[in-house]
């Protein structure tokens, strides 16, 4: 054997190689379109993402559970997951809206998109109305977009009525100008 047939015997084999796995490849996607056409005639469609296992062993129904799953499951069950975030809300109001702010105003309630805040001066309800939008936005960062649509302030209800006897007929007094 010359020098010059070796290269040539060498190159053949790596072709003979090449098409035998193209060949296998080949195979491999036909067999598998094959299978998955036969799951369609059957109703059985491949899944297109693998399937994910929960970590750790399943749970049976009466099993104990971490308390925290059980309260999400609760308020997903009773769809009582929005007023949850609310009420967290209005736990955490000093961090959200900042302690001289929260000192002197307390949310209310909230109702369709609207919280009501009661500040305890009408300074400090004029301020905070002043920042409805400011509040709207952070509201919104902590309970989901479009959650609160609306602030809504009230003034001090019951202001202490001055003693004297100087009093205008049919004046309310300071409840004039509150509100």
């Amino acid at each position: 054997m010359s020098a010059d047939q070796r290269p040539r015997e060498n190159s053949e084999r790596s072709e003979r190689g090449e098409n035998a796995t193209a060949r296998g490849v080949a195979l491999a996607r036909e067999k598998l379109a094959q299978a998955k056409a036969d799951a369609a005639k059957r109703g059985q469609l491949p899944r297109r993402e693998p399937r994910r296992k929960a970590k750790g062993p399943r749970r049976e129904s009466g099993d104990p559970q971490l308390f925290g799953r059980a309260i999400a499951e609760l308020l997903a069950d009773r769809g009582w997951e929005r007023n949850a975030a609310v009420g967290g809300v209005f736990g955490r109001w000093p961090e959200i809206v900042g302690p001289d702010l929260a000192a002197h105003t307390k949310p209310e309630s909230f109702d369709d998109g609207e919280v009501v805040i009661v500040a305890d001066s009408t300074a400090w309800a004029t301020q905070v109305r002043l920042l409805a939008r400011t509040l709207v936005r952070r509201l919104n960062e902590e309970l989901g977009d479009g959650t609160v649509t609306r602030v809504k302030v009230k003034g001090p209800q019951n202001a202490p009525r001055p003693s004297g006897g100087l009093r205008v007929t049919g004046s309310r007094g300071p409840r004039d100008t509150y509100g």
